[in-house]
């Protein structure tokens, strides 16, 4: 079977494209050793596999590698914390096609509490990114100070 496979799917003819490790590594800038560790990992998940067992990704897999790459170089999250970050976002997108599903007041207010919870998890993650960063910054800014003052302290 070829690295690309045509499989029952959206567009006008019914098919989406599913590509191969290495198309979909070169697609999204990763290597394909990087896709295997995203999947040993438990971020990713290949949309199926050829009868010999290759994997194979659709667009909505590329997308979330592309999301993992930007919550690492964006917020610099490590890959628990990405894992992390997609948990929410997974449970989130499921609120809203369960929301989507509700016809009951108490379903949707249900599903507004646990969207409200993910996303004060989300906040506090970030917080305590931002709060990390602030902490190196101001490390950085003693440092610089130090060796100003060193500097001034030398004669010219």
């Amino acid at each position: 079977m070829s690295e690309a496979a045509l499989v029952g799917g959206s567009g006008d003819d019914g098919a989406t494209e599913l590509l191969g490790i290495g198309p979909a590594a070169r697609e999204v800038g990763v290597s394909v050793r990087s896709l295997r560790y995203y999947e040993e990992m438990a971020l990713l998940t290949p949309s199926g596999r050829t009868t010999g067992g290759n994997r194979l990704y659709a667009p909505d897999d590329l997308a979330r590698v592309r999301r993992i790459r930007e919550l690492q170089q964006l917020l610099g999250f490590n890959l628990d914390e990405v894992r992390e970050v997609l948990g929410h976002e997974d449970r989130l997108a499921r609120v809203r096609h369960d929301w989507q599903a509700a016809s009951a007041d108490e379903d949707r207010l249900r599903l507004l509490d646990e969207a409200r919870e993910a996303y004060l998890k989300l906040r506090d993650q970030v917080e305590a990114k931002i709060k990390r960063l602030d902490s190196f910054r101001d490390e950085l800014d003693a440092k610089i100070a130090r060796g100003d003052r060193l500097r001034e302290s030398l004669p010219t």
